[in-house]
């Protein structure tokens, strides 16, 4: 059983730059709430409490002001600093300590997802006790991605960014993991690039069978927002959802709340601390609600 997470929120960001030259990527915005608020969601509708989140040195501050410890969501909020991004399988060197004897989840602080079915695939996923599990989607460029390709419903190969097609099915940034996962990272060798693999060490996991697969089913939404165009695609999309159908995306008092985590003098914390917007004004429907 998982019951801790890892948000990587390091990354300098330069594919977005000037924007980031004085903000973390993750905490511009995605149309009414910060990117970090996405991926943090993720983590907590798979009842996933213990989060560690993964930042660049001297950025700590800011995420400690928007997120504090977590307390006021029910949550415990951890941070550490990262001196330089080294790849995605470093997240379990930084936090070993966090990890203890446990098994993990990672999500990648900038990528976001979607789906009415999503919730019931996380709580399978957070089921895992020994092995790894990756999130596939489908896509139609996956030239631009890590692929996995199936074969008798099983993953046969995983590779990162073919040139020649063997799949369109893309490795998504959330993964699970068990406690193996530290000592295989320590063990990874630097890529032509100078930086840990998550493909590599996927590879590890699917030589001994023990790397499965979940899928974002059809009319679900995987979105990575690594480039300015695909930041704004992703805030019309939540745009377009939450103003035709009256929820907000990633409202992680809401999550809490329905978790029964907090109660209604934390959704009145929050309030306070946001201010007079329609963020909260949203909560404050959300406790009428829930009386």
């Amino acid at each position: 059983m998982i019951k801790k997470g890892i948000i990587l929120a390091g990354g300098k960001g330069t594919r977005m730059s000037p924007l980031t030259k004085a903000v973390n990527k993750q905490l511009l915005p995605i149309y009414d709430k910060p990117l970090i608020y996405y991926p943090l969601s993720i983590l907590m509708l798979a009842k996933i409490r213990n989060i560690l989140i993964i930042v660049n040195k001297g950025e700590l501050s800011q995420y400690k002001k928007l997120l504090g410890d977590g307390k006021n969501l029910g949550i415990k909020i951890s941070y550490k600093e990262q001196e330089k991004p080294n790849g995605l399988p470093e997240a379990f060197i930084l936090g070993e300590n966090f990890i203890g004897k446990d098994n993990v989840a990672l999500i990648l602080g900038d990528n976001f997802f979607y789906g009415q079915s999503l919730t019931k695939t996380l709580l399978k996923c957070v089921k895992l006790e020994k092995g790894s599990k990756i999130i596939l989607h489908k896509v139609i460029n996956p030239e631009k991605f890590g692929v996995a390709k199936i074969k008798n419903k099983k993953i046969s190969t995983i590779k990162e960014k073919p040139k020649k097609y063997i799949s369109d099915l893309a490795i998504t940034g959330l993964y699970f993991f068990d406690n193996k996962v530290i000592n295989l990272s320590k063990k990874l060798k630097p890529s032509k690039r100078n930086e840990l693999e998550i493909t590599d060490l996927l590879k590890k996991y699917l030589k001994y069978k023990k790397l499965k697969a979940e899928y974002i089913g059809r009319g679900g939404a995987w979105l990575d927002t690594g480039s300015i165009d695909d930041f704004y695609k992703t805030s019309n999309f939540v745009s377009a959802i939450e103003n035709r159908q009256g929820f907000k995306i990633a409202c992680i008092e809401e999550i809490s709340l329905q978790n029964k985590w907090i109660k209604r003098k934390e959704i009145l914390n929050s309030i306070k601390f946001y201010g007079n917007c329609e963020y909260s004004k949203y909560l404050k429907k959300l406790i009428t609600k829930w009386k």
